[in-house]
């Protein structure tokens, strides 16, 4: 098998068919629909469905390996004018947001003053997660005391992802030289940082852990783009997948995290877990031109999804905490204030947050999703579904 792994002497990458691979396509758009479900609903168990985030970062590996046919300072550069200029404008939305919300940088006991505020500049360039309050204001206002967390909470994927980029013509270089040991470092290294064995504190801490929790889906998508996988036989890549996946399991039922089994809080099971489910999928992965009859009916949205993965990330937290007072706005609608009324809103709160927070993406698309456009170079569009 390590034979399998290993690329063939003087042999090219596997060139993926003019136009795009609409297979990656529909992972990437499951992705997102799972990850607002996530922040939305908390349900751990999601995370076991579908290993959004390793799907991701194995989705821009494999995007990365064939860009690095280029030069290496180009692709990097190319790389981050497509995620900083989004990144701007979330910023300039949310700092605002938070100064005037009563957040003052200055005493935020996390930043530690003055020294802290140059941290302030990973809203322009996010080499760490960008600094925000936990909590501000209260529980009684019109949003819950800790929505600057959930707005700002997901930009350490930011940040992983640019560690990703500058890290990856080096990977690249030592997969297609080791295979094996580029492919495994990263789970050999979060089971030493991720299990507390070697604890390292702060922002550092954090995204070392990432960076090893993700790396070898990463990796992953070297592997899918090189067509390495493909040489692998099947069986022995489901057979080993599978074994990796019940090792996370069997990790995660000795060492639950906060929230039981929502991997997100357990490293090591994160990584494996993710590792192995990214086998199967990319084992498996047909290479579609075009959606199948049975799922074209979908073919807009998931080209939509595509077209700004970056903006629904970037926004979708944000708004499903905005989601909150338009829902308490339904109490006061007269045919909901009897007890028994309000009893049923209640049960079904999360639901109407849910169905609410789509159209609100759609607006953050409209507004901000054409900034994508721009800083791909491309002509800007304001509903970039594929069709028309």
């Amino acid at each position: 098998m390590t034979q399998a792994l290993a690329p063939e002497t003087g042999a090219e990458p596997r060139e993926p068919a003019v136009g795009r691979d609409r297979y990656l396509d529909l992972l990437r758009a499951l992705a997102l629909v799972r990850v607002v479900a996530y922040h939305l609903f908390g349900w751990g168990w999601l995370t076991l469905l579908f290993p959004s985030m390793g799907v991701m970062f194995a989705l821009a590996g494999s995007l990365m390996a064939r860009s690095l046919k280029r030069p290496a300072v180009s692709v990097i550069k190319g790389r981050l004018r497509r995620l900083l200029p989004p990144l701007w404008a979330f910023g300039a939305v949310l700092l605002p947001l938070l100064l005037c919300a009563g957040w003052n940088p200055l005493k935020d006991p996390d930043l530690g003053g003055v020294p802290g505020l140059p941290r302030l500049l990973e809203y322009v360039v996010p080499v760490g997660a960008p600094p925000y309050p936990a909590h501000l204001g209260s529980d009684s206002g019109l949003l819950d005391a800790t929505w600057p967390d959930d707005a700002a909470g997901p930009l350490w994927y930011l940040r992983a992802y640019l560690w990703f980029v500058v890290a990856s013509p080096l990977l690249l270089w030592a997969f297609r030289r080791a295979p094996w040991p580029t492919l495994l470092a990263p789970l050999a290294l979060t089971a030493v940082v991720g299990t507390g064995v070697v604890t390292l504190p702060g922002e550092t801490g954090d995204a070392v852990t990432d960076f090893a929790v993700y790396g070898s889906c990463w990796v992953l998508g070297f592997a899918h783009h090189d067509g390495v996988l493909r040489r692998v036989p099947r069986y022995a890549a489901v057979s080993g997948a599978a074994l990796v996946m019940a090792f996370a399991l069997w990790w995660v039922q000795g060492h639950p995290g906060p929230e039981g089994w929502d991997l997100n809080d357990i490293p090591l099971a994160q990584a494996t877990w993710s590792f192995g489910a990214v086998v199967i999928l990319l084992q498996y992965a047909p290479s579609w031109r075009e959606l199948p009859p049975r799922l074209r009916r979908w073919d807009g949205p998931i080209t939509l999804a595509n077209n700004r993965a970056v903006t629904v990330y970037l926004w979708h937290n944000a708004l499903i905490a905005a989601t909150v007072p338009l829902v308490d706005l339904a109490y006061g609608l007269p045919f909901l204030r009897s007890d028994a009324a309000a009893s049923v809103l209640d049960s079904t709160y999360s639901v109407w947050m849910f169905l609410l927070v789509w159209p609100l993406i759609a607006l953050a698309i409209l507004a901000f999703g054409w900034i994508e456009d721009m800083a791909a170079r491309r002509r800007p569009r304001l509903w970039p579904n594929g069709r028309g």
